[in-house]
């Protein structure tokens, strides 16, 4: 157990190093004076910034609630289990909050921790479609022809995966299997097709017509989320044109799919500097607006989580030391 752990702190390193230098990278030109003229231009657009994050929030809730529901987990808890989480992949590296919400949180679900899995991989689906989505819809003019064109293949490429698994989960299986059967049966494949065939498997049992509200939640979601953008940027006098935050809360998920720290630190600001450059921003503007809404997200989502678990803890009287709470995850983490 020790040798494996030790391992996943070698795997920290990497991360540590690419968050460095995305920092560098972003803000190496823009001086502290620049820094200093943040200020709150409009504090009333402060109230959308709270409001939009706790719809965003207490939206993610609600969906996973509806995923879990063939087990006998409350919405409460579900809401509990996916905050605290959160806050665990802020601040642990690995995401050990997603992993922690399929290992150490099971019994508290009711739920096995493969069920579990798979709704955490439908919910990853869901967001990254919507986020390729937004990523699209609303590239800015400075984009180049290439990236179009990648973009759009990424975005038909998702769209026809996630319909085929909405659609037809019931048949897929046989096929996924044969397909699987043919490559090797070890390493990356053996994990893909796993996870694979659980997504396959959670969406059988929510049905079609539940696979697409839960689908119509999610735009919701990512509605809320781009909100925060807007009403950051009225609140802190940010000027960029009608569409540049749309483009910045896509980009700027999606960068957590870039190996960094915890919380993805440096990879968030950079995509937020770049999303908004190439709508008209000034980049040193762009640069520290994107690192203020990131403080607010990990702060407000951190805090939040940090509380819950240890309201928890105190009605339970759990008095297990709070490293303790990771020791129930596998020695090897999916």
């Amino acid at each position: 157990m020790s040798k494996t752990r030790g391992r996943d702190l070698l795997k920290i390193i990497p991360g540590l190093l690419i968050s460095g230098f995305f920092l560098w990278f972003t803000f190496h030109k823009i001086s502290f004076a620049e820094i200093r003229e943040l200020h709150f231009a409009s504090p009333l657009w402060i109230v959308g910034v709270v409001g939009f994050t706790f719809a965003s929030y207490s939206l993610r809730c609600v969906r996973w609630a509806a995923m879990m529901r063939g087990a006998r987990a409350s919405l409460k808890t579900c809401a509990r289990v996916l905050l605290v989480s959160q806050a665990a992949n802020n601040i642990l590296p690995l995401r050990i909050g997603d992993v922690m919400r399929c290992f150490t949180y099971a019994d508290d679900l009711g739920a096995s921790p493969s069920v579990i899995l798979s709704t955490v991989i439908l919910e990853k689906l869901l967001d990254i479609f919507i986020l390729v989505l937004l990523f699209v819809a609303f590239m800015g003019p400075g984009v180049s022809a290439h990236s179009r064109v990648l973009a759009e293949t990424m975005l038909g490429v998702s769209a026809t995966g996630l319909l085929v698994l909405l659609l037809g989960a019931p048949r897929l299986e046989g096929p996924v299997r044969a397909l699987f059967q043919r490559l090797p049966q070890t390493g990356l494949f053996a994990k893909a097709e796993h996870w694979l065939l659980l997504a396959i498997d959670c969406l059988r049992q929510i049905g079609v017509p539940g696979s697409l509200l839960l689908l119509v939640q999610s735009a919701v979601i990512w509605a809320c989320e781009g909100m925060i953008y807007v009403s950051g940027a009225k609140a802190l006098g940010f000027v960029t044109d009608s569409i540049g935050a749309w483009q910045a809360v896509s980009i700027a998920n999606l960068s957590y799919l870039i190996p960094s720290s915890p919380g993805a630190i440096g990879t968030f600001e950079w995509a937020v500097r770049a999303a908004y450059v190439s709508h008209g921003a000034e980049p040193a503007q762009a640069a520290v607006f994107g690192i203020a809404l990131h403080a607010w997200l990990l702060v407000s989502v951190t805090g939040v989580g940090g509380v819950v678990f240890l309201a928890h803890r105190i009605a339970t009287h759990n008095r297990k030391p709070l490293l303790g709470e990771i020791e129930s995850l596998p020695p090897e983490l999916p």
